[in-house]
């Protein structure tokens, strides 16, 4: 095994090439666990909530909203299982196939140089492919969701999410359910200490130093290997990158059940949209507070006699079908009456004010 053939005369301390290296290391030789831990940490903090709907990550994850054509609406029933299981990313999905690939990249460099009887790309494939673990101890963590305290008996907690493309989703869950997903932010709970993982870091970024100047003293063959490694790397993390992030999570702790109804998910128009999820949700209180219909005299007109329309008749389920059957009611007719009839009230208000002028 040879590490320095032409002794130290012949030792390579490029510091443009080690800092460049110390940039793209990480992410492409040993991605298998330090880069996916960086990447759901990210995740969690990061994309912790949805820009376009105010939902949570791990809520927006579950209903897969983005599946929502426009102007669809959509009723589901959440309920947790009565089991000691909880939130976490899932032990076999596609980050964790990433680390295998990683892991089989750090074998064959290993068995490269060991067969090339190169000391130095021995070295540098050992330091490199253990920085990942040392990464992965010290970025470790665990997702806590927020849980309700109070034993107070309270209503069951409904949530109606809207979706900038006009599409409603409703959901009817307890008030446990709802505050974990919906009401309070999720957190990440790291095992290791904030000093514990500056630790680690300095032992990781000394590691890499290391490494990368060993790297940069192999020989030719090693370093071409190294080179196509990092090149299937980058190209299988574009590849998970792509891949819906719900693949990355374990979410069996929740029971999801569509709850269908005749008219279907799909609609033409927002009106139509608004009218279904007024009828599921049994209330017109969230349309107001939260201004989803215009404010107009003739969309208040409409909002009020939808409000009678469902105070009078409830949804009801047809055991024949099995769907949920909505009040009979047409709201594209009547939010065409209603703009008829204010906007005749303003030209009789127009006409009389000009007479009286005259």
């Amino acid at each position: 095994m040879q590490f320095l053939p032409g002794g130290y005369g012949d030792l390579q301390l490029d510091i443009v090439g080690l800092n460049d290296s110390t940039q793209q290391l990480p992410k492409l030789l040993v991605p298998s666990l330090a880069d996916s831990e960086i990447v759901r940490i990210s995740t969690c903090y990061k994309i912790r909530v949805d820009d376009s709907t105010g939902v949570n990550y791990i809520a927006h994850l579950l209903h897969d909203g983005d599946s929502l054509p426009p102007y669809s609406v959509r009723c589901e029933r959440i309920s947790k299982k009565d089991s000691p299981e909880e939130v976490k990313a899932r032990v076999l999905g596609p980050t964790t196939l990433l680390a295998f690939l990683g892991c089989a990249m750090a074998c064959a460099l290993l068995a490269l140089s060991i067969h090339l009887q190169d000391g130095m790309a021995l070295l540098a494939t050992i330091l490199l492919s253990f920085l990942s673990t040392l990464v992965g101890i010290g970025s470790r963590w665990r997702l806590v969701l927020s849980e309700r305290k109070a034993t107070r008996t309270v209503p069951r907690s409904d949530v109606v999410i809207n979706y900038p493309h006009g599409a409603f989703l409703i959901v009817k869950c307890e008030e446990d359910v709802a505050r974990s997903l919906y009401w309070a932010p999720e957190e990440c709970k790291y095992y290791r200490s904030t000093r514990s993982y500056r630790l680690i870091s300095l032992i990781g970024t000394l590691v890499l130093m290391f490494g990368v100047i060993c790297l940069g003293n192999a020989t030719i063959n090693v370093q071409l290997g190294y080179a196509a490694a990092y090149i299937i790397l980058n190209a299988a993390y574009w590849i998970v990158a792509a891949l819906p992030q719900r693949w990355n999570w374990d979410l069996r702790c929740y029971n999801r059940v569509p709850e269908p109804y005749q008219g279907g998910e799909k609609n033409d128009r927002f009106t139509t949209a608004l009218w279904k999820a007024i009828a599921i949700s049994g209330t017109t209180k969230w349309v107001r507070v939260a201004g989803i219909a215009p404010v107009t005299d003739a969309w208040d007109m409409w909002l009020t006699k939808a409000a009678e329309v469902i105070k009078d008749e409830r949804c009801t389920l047809d055991e024949k079908t099995g769907l949920r059957k909505l009040p009979d009611w047409d709201p594209e007719e009547y939010l065409s009456t209603a703009h008829a009839e204010i906007n005749a009230a303003d030209i009789n208000r127009a006409q009389n004010t000009g007479g009286a002028m005259v």
